[in-house]
């Protein structure tokens, strides 16, 4: 079998979300999904095409997209329609993978395992999620809004498939003995971690795609920052400490997890090239990692957010059996605070351990379902880089009790 490394990878900033009704729009809520998928496509082969001469995008085999929402500019195979978006040669296939908040990461899993069995050699996987305009679970409200059949059979309800994330992560706070206070120092953390990574102007650049957007009045504005991250929690940490010890909970009356600590909804997206070794080689490409291993696995759809625990395991044990201790870099989805502390825990290791998210997380940068595990893998490969880290592990809960799970080694 080929080995599978990554070449290259972009991300668009994040964008706050304005749902709720548009009145609070952020930087892309008048922007399409497809400008943001699109613009992260074109600028990765753009990137790669500047590195080699011999690179030719008709060679891409496939596209794949991670996405949640799949209806209205989301809908159609986006994973086709980012060929045409990008301006990429009709020759690219395209394809669109929904796995809840694994999409993402599984995207890219996909495009590897495809590399792996010789099915290609070069792939692209991408992620896309606009929660500004498609929030969670619009797939099935738009359905019933528009007056289709939505016939969810009782046995989903039965083995409480539909329990609300929140809830979730209070559950798990439950389980693992994990407090309010450790909640909310982790978000802030989080935040602390961001802004040090966004003032790290060189490395910041080299992982964002800007995105050029046509004012009211013709002019052209350029985004190239995100507009999550509260850098006030690393210039005044205690007053941002207070700020967040003053929300209430938002998912149960004696719940841990507020607005505060728990992901942000917002807009973006992503896209990593992948390669053959053998084609990055013939293409004078210096691979950032090589993909070693990848793994999936179900859990409790009730308590739901536990599933990375398992396929951890599987991830690490196929990568020549490698253990927690042998990663620099752990890079698990901060849908909420809980999720993370628990894998501490079950880990064995600090809850304030510094291989965590070193560049912030969903917390502070935002949670766009599809993009998600996209966006960081990217941080984590260009924080490899950066430091010469050897290891990196990513993974990502999701809706249902899915978990998923991907181990990477950096190329010296």
């Amino acid at each position: 079998m080929k080995e599978c490394v990554v070449v290259d990878g972009v991300r668009t900033p994040i964008g706050k979300s304005g749902w709720n009704g548009m009145k609070k729009g952020g930087q892309f809520a008048h922007v399409s999904a497809q400008i943001l998928l699109g613009s992260a496509v074109a600028e990765l082969v753009r990137r790669v095409d500047a590195k080699s001469e011999k690179f030719d995008p008709k060679e891409i085999e496939d596209l794949a997209v991670g996405c949640l929402s799949q209806i209205g500019e989301q809908g159609g195979n986006l994973g086709r329609l980012a060929v045409f978006l990008a301006e990429l040669p009709d020759d690219v296939a395209g394809m669109t993978i929904d796995r809840y908040c694994n999409a993402g990461l599984q995207a890219i899993n996909s495009m590897a395992q495809a590399i792996i069995s010789g099915s290609g050699d070069i792939m692209i996987a991408a992620g896309v999620e606009h929660m500004s305009h498609y929030p969670m679970m619009s797939s099935i409200s738009a359905a019933e809004a528009a007056g289709f059949p939505v016939m969810i059979e009782d046995k989903l309800y039965e083995r409480n498939v539909f329990t609300p994330m929140g809830v979730a992560a209070d559950l798990v706070a439950q389980k693992y003995n994990i407090t309010r206070e450790n909640c909310d120092g982790f978000a802030l953390w989080s935040h602390q971690k961001a802004t040090k990574a966004l003032r790290d102007h060189h490395w910041y650049k080299k992982r964002i795609a800007p995105i050029r957007i046509i004012q009211p009045d013709g002019t052209i504005k350029t985004i190239e920052v995100d507009e999550t991250i509260r850098t006030q929690s690393l210039d005044e940490p205690e007053y941002a400490r207070s700020k967040l010890q003053k929300l209430e909970p938002r998912f149960s009356s004696d719940g841990v997890h507020t607005a505060g600590n728990s992901s942000q909804i917002v807009d973006g997206a992503a896209a990593a090239m992948l390669m053959s070794r053998g084609k990055a080689e013939k293409l004078g490409l210096t691979p950032l990692a090589t993909i070693k291993s990848m793994a999936v696995a179900g859990d409790d759809p009730e308590i739901m957010l536990l599933g990375p625990i398992p396929a951890m395991r599987k991830a690490l044990k196929r990568a020549g059996n490698l253990t927690i201790a042998d990663m620099d870099v752990i890079e698990p989805n901060e849908a909420f605070a809980s999720p993370p502390l628990a894998f501490a825990k079950e880990f064995d290791y600090a809850l304030d351990d510094p291989r965590v998210n070193p560049t912030g997380g969903a917390i502070a940068l935002g949670h766009p379902i599809g993009a998600t595990g996209v966006i960081y893998f990217i941080e984590m490969i260009y924080e490899m880089q950066k430091r010469k880290l050897r290891y990196g592990i990513e993974t990502l809960c999701g809706g249902g009790g899915v978990g998923i799970a991907t181990v990477v080694e950096r190329e010296e």
